[in-house]
């Protein structure tokens, strides 16, 4: 709350700078020859006067483009054209209104239908869209700024999440119960195979915060590992088939994309002899990643559903600049394509 004040106070210190210098501007060509008509006065009541009146003319400018911009820093979601623009040019008439009206009524003021100041309001109005487009430029250029700050923020999150919704007492229960299931059969082959899949799923995950993007290959083979310990839990009603080129393995995509989504397949549906999940990772025609599986939904959901998509979406918008498309289809099935570089 007293950095949003500071903001503000700093804000409005720029905006009076800025009029300031504006007002200056608009009446330099009169501030050159203010000695001179000064010098031509013969009273000291005539000095005052016009001095006076020279004070208040520059003044008047500076309020206006104080009016003006602020008006334009407090309406910066609304379109430029054409409603800031035509209320910036109906704040500068009633100003010129303004100032007529007080004229009429002094013996002072006797410029109002002057061309040189019809002329003033003019640029005046137009400096004020220039500095315009300038605050709403910076400020569309920060909220981009924010926005990559708060999706880096997003991609850390993600990453921690991936990590902890993996790396947690229920995984590793599943993971111990598993292999002493290998122990207890005696299949030491099995046994061996099955530590090594896990200490490479281990690896690969503690490794990801060393990097942002990965070829598909490295993907694959972190799917490998992972697939082998879920279809090894899950027996034969688990499948996870892989139809992708040669050539398209050198391909990137953010690290740990796979992950959430086998995840979620895992955790969202359900696998068992009457359902059987095959799940098949392909490469289409426009480089994207097609993951695909039928839709065998769980009848109570256990835990919060669509955040792993969000945030792998965000890591894609952040990464690369593309965004993944959700596409179920009529056949019941459920597919997310991921864009490659």
């Amino acid at each position: 709350m007293i950095r949003e004040w500071i903001d503000k106070l700093k804000s409005y210190r720029i905006l009076f700078l800025v009029s300031l210098i504006t007002g200056a501007f608009i009446i330099y060509p009169l501030i050159f020859d203010l000695p001179e008509e000064l010098m031509s006065l013969t009273s000291q009541e005539e000095y005052v006067e016009h001095i006076i009146f020279f004070i208040y003319r520059y003044l008047y400018f500076c309020l206006l483009t104080w009016l003006l911009l602020k008006y334009n820093v407090h309406h910066l979601k609304k379109p430029f054209f054409p409603e800031r623009l035509s209320v910036m040019a109906l704040i500068t008439v009633a100003a010129y209104g303004v100032y007529a009206l007080i004229a009429g009524l002094s013996a002072t003021i006797s410029d109002a239908g002057s061309g040189l100041l019809i002329f003033q309001f003019v640029v005046n109005f137009l400096i004020c869209i220039f500095i315009a487009g300038l605050i709403a430029m910076y400020s569309k250029q920060r909220e981009h700024i924010l926005e990559i700050e708060h999706l880096k923020t997003d991609n850390l999150k993600s990453r921690f999440d991936a990590l902890s919704g993996q790396i947690n007492p229920h995984f590793f229960f599943n993971s111990l119960n598993g292999l002493s299931s290998l122990v207890r059969s005696n299949k030491k082959q099995q046994t061996l195979e099955y530590i090594n899949k896990l200490s490479e799923v281990f690896r690969y995950i503690l490794q990801s915060d060393k990097r942002s993007l990965v070829e598909l290959n490295d993907e694959l083979g972190f799917l490998a590992s992972f697939g082998y310990l879920q279809e090894l839990r899950y027996g034969e009603h688990l499948r996870i088939i892989v139809n992708v080129p040669e050539d398209k393995k050198t391909k990137q995509l953010p690290v740990l994309s796979l992950l959430p989504l086998i995840g979620n397949i895992v955790k969202h549906n359900v696998i068992d002899s009457e359902n059987k999940m095959v799940v098949v990772v392909s490469v289409n025609e426009n480089d994207e990643l097609l993951i695909s599986n039928p839709v065998r939904r769980k009848l109570e959901e256990d835990g919060p559903h669509g955040l792993g998509l969000t945030n792998l979406a965000d890591r894609f918008a952040l990464m690369l600049n593309k965004k993944i498309r959700i596409e179920p289809d009529e056949d019941g099935y459920f597919n997310v394509y991921l864009p490659l570089t």
